[in-house]
This record gives structure tokens, C-alpha cells and sequence, in this order.
């Protein structure tokens, strides 16, 4: 690298890292407020908070990095043209197209973290927080077995434990489901268990009885069990269900999406696949964002005004390819044929790029040509 693209690549890194700490502390604390107030709701400690929102940090910054990225582009080329810096480096000689190359390797720096963050941190850090949710879920739910009172977990629902022995067995238990207004049920039961499975807790009762009132026939009917399996967990709405998102899975298992990889998510293969796919195409975007910013503040000529029309040209479009992006989502999701547009976004926004690189270094041969027309002979 030479001096020049060593003080450019310095420049970015610098205010792509001040941009990135800025729009992440923003968007991280606006998601901190509504888990904070979770977490308090449900009785947690503040370290419980701390460790489920250190967990949420890698995929806000997988969603924000391509933004600072981009923003610092524009900003250090609109100083430079500010300043009168970018007149000074293309008096030597520089073209638009020696002026981005320190622009692409910043690109490919921030593609290269997102990558990362997109197969490896992101998807370690939901199947994370997803297991540990399951695990603060299950607390709460055992929280509201207390022994000679009468709790109300969910509405229409009523709880009572008469004892609970030090070995964690429960004894006289009462419990009326009136969530179904065709059916009303209690149930009790001499003993019964909370017990750990894979959909949640289950409260496990053993030598009882469950009578089911219907109120339009105004019949009662009984039913005496050995034992029973109620669905705890499902009253709070809060158990762990048996399905996995997509984006906890690697992306090997994404990509082979076989019946293994559908049956644990339920999802199709279309959009397993998908979710493979975008973990590739999404950090190329790091590299779009720079090069289409810093190509479009190079394409515009001087204005007393400042360079504000090519921040307003780089804007638009970036808005552009993200509609694309947003329209090629929803066909890829619903059909694999489409999978490989996937990747036309950011083939698109470095094509862009590429033409305004071309325009700009027109215009510049213009303008030479035609200050070569005026000198004297």
C-alpha cells in the first residue's frame, strides 16, 4: 500500500469504527429496553439481562455494520472534497479507479467480519439464547408451584399444591382448566412430579381423578388415571417449544436441508435453503456499500452547494438494491429456482458501482480534454 492508500484505509477504518460503536449502541439499547422490561416483569436477576443481551450483540451487529460501512465512505470522500484533498490526489494522476482501491479492501475487511458473524458468532449466539431462555422459562414456571395457596398462572387457570417434600415430590394437588368454554376440567391427584422434557416442563400426576364439566349438555364426566401429563410450561405461553429457527442451524446443515434439517425446524427446504444462501450474499453487502458510496462522490462535478447531490445519488441507490433484495427474498423463500438471485443484489450494486467508476473517470477526461482546448498554441 502507498502512503496515499494507507492515510485513505486509516481514515475509513476510523470512522467506520466510531459510525459502528454509535449505530449499534443505539440499536442495541433500543432492544436492551424492551428485554429489560422482560426480565424484570419475570422476576430476573440483572445478570440474567446482561447475559441475554450480550447474547442478542452478534446479530445486531450483523443487521448494522453495513450501514457505518457505507456511511464512512461518504463521509471521508465528501471531506476530502471539502477540503480540496480529492482535487490535489487526481492532479497527480490518480484515477477514479486508483483512487477506490483502499475503498475495496476497507469493503472486504467488513465483508470478511460479517462473514464471520453470519456462519459462525450469530448462529452460536441464538441457539444460545434460545437454550437459555428455555432454561429461564422453565423457572418461571416452576415459580408458581408454591405449597397451600391458590396460583392463577394463566387466566382461566387455577393451581394448588398442598405440600411439596424436600425431595421436590408434590402432594394434594388441585388444578382447573377453564381457558375452554365448551369444556371445564379439574384435575387432582394424590402425588405428582415436575419433571424436565424436551418441549418444556411437564407436571406429572399419579393416582387421581379429572372431571370434565360441559356446560351446554350440563354433564360431568370422570375419569380416574394412574397417571397423568399436563403441559406446564404451555400456561405462561413461555416453554420451549420442540421447533428450532433457522438461524441457529450452521450452514452446512442450511445447505443440505434434508428431511433431519425441516423436521427439527419446520420449515420447507426452500427456505432452509435460503437462510444458507443469504449468509453468503448479505456480507458481500459490506463490500457494495463502500464502493457504491465512495464511487458515487467521485462521479459529480464541483457545486457551490457541496457534493450533497452524489450523497443523495449513493442513497437512493442503496435504496434500490435493497428493494431488490426484499422482492428476490420473498420469491427465493417460496421456490428453490429462484436461489441464485439471491446473489443479484450485490452483483448489482458492484456493477452500479463499476458504471459510476466509468462516468466519473468520463467526465474527468473531458474536462481535460476541453482545458487542453483553451491553452494557446
Amino acid at each position: 500500500m502507498t502512503r496515499f492508500d494507507r492515510y485513505l484505509f486509516g481514515l475509513l477504518l476510523t470512522l467506520f469504527g466510531f459510525f459502528a460503536l454509535v449505530l449499534v449502541g443505539v440499536y442495541w439499547i433500543n432492544r436492551a429496553v424492551a428485554l429489560f422490561d422482560q426480565i424484570i416483569a419475570d422476576g430476573q436477576s440483572a445478570g440474567v439481562f446482561l447475559e441475554l443481551t450480550a447474547l442478542t450483540l452478534p446479530n445486531v451487529i450483523r443487521v448494522v455494520l453495513p450501514v457505518p460501512a457505507f456511511a464512512a465512505a461518504v463521509y471521508v470522500a465528501h471531506r476530502m472534497i471539502v477540503e480540496s484533498e480529492m482535487v490535489v490526489v487526481q492532479a497527480t494522476g490518480l484515477s477514479p479507479a486508483r483512487l477506490i482501491r483502499p475503498v475495496a479492501l476497507f469493503g472486504l475487511v467488513v465483508a470478511l467480519i460479517l462473514s464471520m458473524l453470519a456462519h459462525l458468532l450469530v448462529p452460536m449466539s441464538r441457539a444460545a439464547l434460545a437454550e437459555r431462555r428455555a432454561e429461564i422459562a422453565e423457572n418461571i414456571t416452576a415459580r408458581f408451584l408454591v405449597e397451600g395457596r391458590f396460583q392463577h398462572p394463566a387466566r382461566g387457570v387455577t393451581v394448588y399444591i398442598r405440600e411439596i417434600t424436600p425431595t421436590g415430590e408434590l402432594r394434594g394437588v388441585f388444578l382447573s382448566d377453564n381457558r375452554r368454554p365448551e369444556a371445564r376440567t379439574t384435575y387432582t391427584a394424590a402425588r405428582a412430579l415436575l419433571v424436565r422434557a424436551e418441549t418444556g416442563p411437564k407436571l406429572v400426576m399419579f393416582e387421581g381423578l379429572a372431571q370434565t364439566y360441559d356446560p351446554a349438555t350440563r354433564r360431568l364426566g370422570t375419569t380416574r388415571f394412574s397417571d397423568f401429563t399436563y403441559d406446564i410450561a404451555a400456561l405462561i405461553g413461555q416453554g420451549r417449544r420442540n421447533r428450532v429457527d433457522p438461524n441457529q442451524l450452521s450452514t452446512a446443515t442450511l445447505l443440505r436441508a434434508d428431511a433431519a434439517a425441516q423436521e427439527r425446524t419446520g420449515k420447507p427446504r426452500a427456505v432452509l435453503r435460503y437462510e444458507a444462501h443469504a449468509r453468503f450474499a448479505q456480507p458481500l453487502m459490506g463490500l457494495v456499500g463502500p464502493l457504491v458510496g465512495f464511487a458515487a462522490m467521485l462521479s459529480g462535478g464541483f457545486s457551490r452547494l457541496g457534493p450533497w447531490r452524489q450523497v443523495g445519488l449513493a442513497v437512493v441507490i442503496l435504496v434500490i438494491l435493497q428493494a431488490v433484495e426484499n422482492l428476490v427474498a420473498d420469491r427465493a423463500l417460496s421456490d428453490s429456482a429462484w436461489l441464485p438471485a439471491v446473489y443479484l443484489t450485490p452483483f448489482a450494486g458492484l456493477a452500479a458501482a463499476a458504471a459510476l467508476l466509468a462516468w466519473a473517470g468520463r467526465t474527468r477526461r473531458r474536462r481535460r480534454a476541453a482545458a487542453a482546448g483553451t491553452v494557446p498554441a
